[in-house]
């Protein structure tokens, strides 16, 4: 009895799978085109109210833009004026970033209805939906009393998303997340959590290493 396959007549696999790469980046190219239009509102604009206050208003439009496309215009936009978006990289609709200091490295994927502020997102991360990453633990001064907090200035740092880590639905990242580490859904980080580590609560800590639970013997 002959072989069933799914092929198409004519063409192999690896044929199959080259179109495919022609046609992303067919459509990585005409997104960039697109986008130079909003790239350049968000500079004229931004000039008169601040960039990150152009660029943060011009994402909460981007973010309603549904499926493929809408990911393909994010990815192009987020490429122009933030520090880096990497090839492959998913942001879901709905999610909203206040910097334009924001770097998310290659094949990583952020979900839908998260808040991003100054972070690096590196490569083959996971950020499952309602996440919450602000630029550290300190956004917002408290230290005078005659002045509203939204008017004092805060200290500003930049949270690291390691690679290959998994961020549960609706965490708060307050602090460093290492790499190929998980952190619970609902968890609250304020410290740095180390490599290989899976941590949960509020605040989180670390319950075990993944490298205890996969039988890996460490000196």
């Amino acid at each position: 009895m002959p072989a069933v396959t799914t092929e198409q007549p004519g063409f192999s696999s690896s044929d199959l799978r080259r179109r495919g790469s022609v046609a992303k980046q067919l459509a990585r190219g005409l997104c960039q085109i697109l986008v130079l239009p909003i790239v350049g509102s968000t500079a004229l604009r931004g000039a008169l109210t601040g960039r990150d206050r152009s660029f943060s208003a011009t994402m909460e439009w981007l973010a309603l833009l549904p499926g493929l496309p809408g990911q393909y215009i994010r990815r192009a936009y987020l490429t122009a004026v933030t520090e880096g978006c990497g090839d492959e990289t998913v942001i879901g609709p709905g999610t909203l970033f206040s910097s334009r200091r924001v770097r998310i490295d290659h094949n990583a994927y952020v979900g839908p209805h998260c808040d991003i502020g100054w972070a690096h997102i590196e490569r083959d991360v996971l950020i499952a939906a309602g996440v919450h990453i602000p630029s550290g633990p300190i956004t917002h001064g408290v230290a005078r009393l005659d002045v509203p907090i939204r008017d004092q200035a805060g200290d500003p740092r930049k949270v690291t998303i390691g690679e290959g880590a998994w961020i549960g639905n609706g965490a708060v990242i307050m602090a460093d997340v290492g790499r190929h580490a998980i952190v619970a859904a609902g968890a609250v980080v304020t410290k740095p959590i180390p490599d290989w580590s899976i941590a949960a609560g509020i605040p989180a800590r670390v319950v075990r290493s993944r490298l205890d639970q996969a039988g890996v013997v460490r000196a």
